[in-house]
């Protein structure tokens, strides 16, 4: 068998078996309110640094272009509430604007 395919099925079995373990230890069980709110708060936390990076990271070293101003204007829009999908709008118009501009 190739070494990239034990990788894969090894990987594949410990994904299983610690997604069995949460159910099994719990049996039944609901979690801890404290667990709730972690497990809850990791999406976005996730997300966050997910756009951080895509948004930050170049070649080794901070980059501050127009996706900058896209997130300025995302924040500024999320602050007063706006709906998640003008949100996204706002942002790429900030970005595409400031694109332009340049």
């Amino acid at each position: 068998m190739a070494p990239a395919l034990i990788v894969v099925v090894f990987l594949g079995l410990a994904t299983m078996a610690l997604k069995a373990t949460g159910p099994v230890l719990l049996e039944g069980r609901p979690l801890p309110p404290r667990a709730t709110a972690v497990v809850a708060s990791m999406g976005p936390s996730l997300l966050a640094a997910l756009i951080a990076v895509s948004t930050f990271e170049g070649d080794r070293s901070l980059v501050l272009d127009e996706r900058v101003l896209g997130m300025v204007g995302a924040g500024i829009a999320l602050r007063f509430k706006v709906p998640s999908l003008i949100v996204v709008i706002i942002a790429a118009a900030v970005t595409a604007t400031a694109r332009a501009i340049r």
